[in-house]
């Protein structure tokens, strides 16, 4: 058992393989440990999020040290079948790999009973044990950037279906009409740990429209084919309320996240800058924890209907209001601004920093999913994005919810005219790389590029960061602020909307204290890192 570093509130549980994964996951289920707050289980690592104002890192790995691995973790009695086309584009490059035909590959992948090992990557993606050993393929070289919902893979000894379109680099080998994510089934993830699944060839019956998964044995299973929502009758809303008249590049329904859903696959999500959010709620008298929307690069304008208290934080921006008379009234960020019913307020481009939250006095009523409001852009999950045109209703205000006084807004928010340095911890994998790209990490600036986004800040630097160790990285779990590393050796910052796992080496993690400044990075902008601790391993006597 080995005890990686990854961030100031996280580590990585390295094992020697599946069986012992699952083991130490049942146990720490079973017996929870004290401020052991998230559990992601992967191939051969236990990623452990814990809050170190409870528990220290040396207590808990003490603590995980001392559990007993030699447990067997039993399946469950729930058998799905899934019916597949094998008609993947990779499937004679995987069978020529392997040294076999194609309908080898064929009867071995449905001559086998597979196990559901553990979620990630994406909502419902489940990773699948157990099938034939033969099945063994790396990863693409360079993964696709967008591969079909229901497309059957194989990566190393694993297989799994990807519940939506997304880029990947596993294997296809085939495609399942068959939703493997639900949101108007009780459980959404059709594929739950420890289940079992078969596939079955429908190749022949390509023309005819798939079934539904068939439930062989065990509890029953919804098997609805809508990947979304059903439509709920809206009632009509006596209040106060926003009319949307333009959002800028994005306005997202977000609160602290979405925590306690990686038995689903799903990551927290969440406002980029939670600080910000929270501030913004206090000016205004709700709960920390109340959805706010946020606002990507202002341009954002919206009319009030009634009478409404709203708060700008996070990014430093011009806001205008325009009263139902016509009189234009300057306004600033971080203090409670009051509107009657006609007044009219704009937020303008930022001057620096790029989110903004805007929260109202009573809270929003978006309905939440999976408990929150946070809209998962990766995932699909959560309210749909603001658009223009849209009425927010806003709640009646608590009785007794106090509005607060202004508040100093942040002093160093980033801005494209200056280098912005983030603290970094150095881990879980970064012994897979040189010591000369260890060094360059810090040593050289990278510049966020146009195609980041909430899922991560893609970077490029002058030179590429090099790996030592070039062997297949079984997926594990990753972290908000990860620095993932793909072959190209120009790193990704993860950021809210981050996968649940991954397949590509970490080199460190941005500290906690800085990911909210992560969040407010402009694109065009400049990145030093700054490692604030080595690199260190503990290993259980």
């Amino acid at each position: 058992m080995r005890f990686l570093p990854v961030n100031l509130d996280a580590l990585l549980v390295e094992l020697d393989d599946l069986p012992q994964t699952l083991a130490l996951l049942a146990s720490l289920q079973s017996e929870p440990l004290r401020g052991i707050e998230e559990l992601v289980p992967a191939a051969r690592t236990l990623l452990v999020r814990y809050r170190p104002s409870m528990v220290s890192r040396a207590a808990l790995v003490a603590a995980i040290g001392a559990r007993s691995l030699d447990a067997t973790v039993e399946r469950m009695a729930t058998l799905i079948e899934i019916p597949v086309s094998y008609s993947g584009e990779d499937l004679d490059e995987v069978a020529q790999m392997l040294g076999i035909t194609r309908e080898e590959v064929i009867r071995r992948h449905t001559g086998s009973e597979y196990t559901v090992a553990f979620t990630g990557f994406a909502p419902g993606f489940a990773y699948l044990s157990g099938g034939d050993p033969g099945l063994d393929v790396p990863r693409r070289t360079t993964p696709r950037t967008r591969i079909p919902a229901g497309a059957v893979g194989l990566a190393g000894q694993f297989s799994g279906v990807y519940p939506q379109a997304s880029p990947g680099g596993w294997q296809i080998i085939g495609v399942t009409a068959t939703p493997m994510w639900d949101l108007s089934r009780d459980v959404p993830a059709l594929l739950q740990p420890g289940f079992r699944v078969r596939f079955v060839d429908v190749t022949q019956r390509a023309a005819v429209a798939l079934a539904p998964p068939a439930l062989v044995a065990g509890p029953s299973t919804a098997t609805t084919t809508s990947t979304a929502s059903p439509a709920a009758p809206v009632a009509a809303h006596e209040g106060s309320s926003l009319e949307i008249r333009s959002t800028g590049l994005q306005a997202l329904f977000q609160d602290l996240g979405r925590h306690g859903q990686a038995g689903q696959g799903v990551s927290a999500s969440g406002a980029m800058d939670q600080g910000a959010l929270r501030a913004a709620n206090r000016l205004v008298g709700n709960a920390s924890d109340a959805a706010c929307v946020e606002i990507v690069y202002g341009g954002f304008h919206a009319v009030c209907h009634g009478d409404a208290v709203v708060a700008f934080t996070g990014a430093e921006a011009p806001i205008e209001v325009t009263t139902a008379s016509g009189l234009r009234l300057a306004a600033s960020g971080y203090q409670a601004i009051a509107l009657s019913d006609g007044d009219s307020v704009v937020l303008g481009e930022p001057r620096a920093g790029i989110r903004s939250y805007l929260a109202v006095r009573g809270g929003f009523t978006a309905a939440p999913v999976l408990g929150s409001r946070s809209t998962d852009t990766l995932a699909n999950v959560g309210p749909a994005p603001v658009a223009a045109g849209d009425t927010l209703p806003i709640h009646r205000s608590t009785v007794g919810a106090i509005v607060g006084a202004p508040e100093q807004p942040p002093h160093d928010l980033p801005t494209t005219h200056e280098v912005v340095t983030l603290d970094v911890v150095m881990g879980p994998r970064t012994d897979w790389f040189t010591p000369e790209a260890v060094a360059l990490l810090a040593s050289q600036t990278w510049t966020v590029t146009p195609q980041s986004n909430r899922v991560g800040l893609r970077l490029a630097g002058a030179q590429s960061l090099t790996r030592s160790n070039p062997a297949e990285l079984p997926s594990e779990g990753t972290a908000l602020g990860a620095i993932q590393v793909p072959p190209s050796g120009q790193p990704v910052l993860f950021l809210a909307d981050h996968p649940l796992t991954g397949g590509y080496p970490v080199i460190g993690a941005v500290a906690t204290h800085h990911l909210d400044r992560a969040g407010q990075i402009p694109i065009g902008a400049r990145v030093r890192f700054n490692p604030i601790q080595a690199f260190e391993i503990d290993i259980t006597p």
